[in-house]
């Protein structure tokens, strides 16, 4: 009988630590760093699934200084794996660098010597905003996979509890790339007189069949993890958990997120060792880093709210319930700046510029731009030199009387 090579076996413990923990979520045990938080309801908050929540709790930080008739806020939103930390270092109670470090701060576009920032975690997210980590006052644990379906309206109607209990009026501009983009256009529909002005980079009206396709089998990696305890993994111990079910839902992401251009030009045939080149399992450099980045979201994530999240953009529809898209885009009367990145495969520009059309037909200002860049969707995150002036030059339209 020929024996069976251990070359030929796939450990993919092999791939990654041995220190990632079930969920990278934030817990009021740890150091709360830059965050605040605000309890926004004084009842039940309902879901648009039919849930409720007894506590809603918002994370979020702030940048700059708030004038004295409140009419320099600008509410900053962040994408599906980011969290209210949009600027600032990598410090205690912040596992990664702020996502926009280079478009927030003093005399950058979102300048913080003119502008007040706020970007608060989203509500079913897990970095101290209420979600699936959180305690459920009922019952004293985790709520789990017992955390109902938020949707983009129910995100953005948090975030109008916030933006009453922080004294804003109205905002400034409210600005967002991908899923940060779809919660913009919630505020352009739901609360058209309390802001400005609209900037949603990278983003769409409705997701796609392809966009949805993508999204449900990074849900399936989650859930097919044998470790995945249907939801109820919070009591784990170290190294044990859905984390390998949570980086393989990254790692297909982050394919969706780039370009072929980028993927050649940086990594090409390498092979991340060269001793192992030939055996089943050795590794060319692309899978590195996407191991890399797999291992790094679980840091600082958890697989519910990826689930939950992840669903939600899927649920996103700007025109349901309310006579179609091209309606809701139609009656926006505020300046408004879409921009989409040349090269994304994900959001690609053909929807940005859907947006930007049904604005102009129903009679509304919006500016569209198309950043040439190889980047792929992350372009949103990575081509600040080209998006700031953009977004300064919105600001400034929106500051005029």
């Amino acid at each position: 009988m020929t024996e069976r090579s251990d070359n030929l076996h796939f450990d993919p413990g092999e791939r990654y630590p041995r220190d990632l923990r079930a969920s990278g979520a934030w817990s009021p045990n740890g150091h709360a760093g830059a965050r605040r938080f605000a309890t926004v309801n004084t009842r039940p908050f309902a879901l648009e699934s039919g849930g409720v929540l007894d506590e809603v709790v918002i994370a979020y930080e702030t940048w700059g200084e708030l004038n004295a008739d409140a009419s320099n806020a600008v509410l900053v939103c962040h994408a599906l794996t980011g969290d209210s930390h949009a600027a600032g270092a990598i410090e205690p109670g912040h596992v990664a660098d702020g996502w926009w470090n280079a478009l927030i701060g003093p005399r950058k576009a979102l300048d913080t010597d003119r502008f007040f920032i706020v970007c608060a975690n989203v509500l079913g997210g897990c970095q101290g905003s209420t979600g699936p980590s959180s305690i459920d006052p009922a019952t004293g644990t985790h709520y789990g996979p017992t955390f109902p379906q938020v949707t983009m309206r129910d995100i953005v109607r948090s975030q109008k509890l916030l933006t009453d209990a922080l004294g804003i009026e109205r905002w400034l501009s409210v600005v967002g790339g991908s899923m940060g983009g779809m919660q913009v256009l919630e505020w352009g529909a739901m609360y058209p007189k309390r802001a400005r002005s609209l900037m949603p980079i990278a983003s769409i009206a409705a997701a796609s069949a392809m966009q949805i396709a993508w999204s449900a089998v990074e849900r399936l990696a989650i859930v097919n993890d044998p470790a995945w305890r249907d939801g109820w993994y919070y009591d784990a111990p170290e190294s044990e958990g859905p984390w390998r079910g949570l980086a393989l839902a990254r790692e297909i992401s982050q394919i969706t997120y780039r370009t072929t251009h980028v993927f050649d030009d940086r990594f090409g045939r390498e092979v991340h060792d060269p001793r192992r080149e030939l055996e089943p399992w050795g590794r060319f450099e692309i899978e590195a880093y996407l191991d890399h980045h797999g291992q790094k979201l679980v840091r600082r994530f958890d697989a519910n709210s990826f689930l939950i999240l992840s669903k939600a953009m899927d649920l996103h529809d700007i025109g349901r319930g309310r006579g179609g898209i091209a309606k809701v885009l139609g009656d926006i009367r505020v300046p408004v700046l879409t921009a989409s990145v040349s090269s994304d495969i994900l959001y690609p520009p053909y929807q940005q510029a859907e947006i930007h059309d049904l604005i102009l037909k129903g009679g509304g200002e919006c500016a569209y731009e198309v950043v040439n860049s190889p980047q792929g969707h992350d372009g949103f995150l990575l081509e600040s030199e080209f998006l700031g002036p953009l977004i300064a030059a919105t600001l400034s339209r929106a500051r005029r009387p």
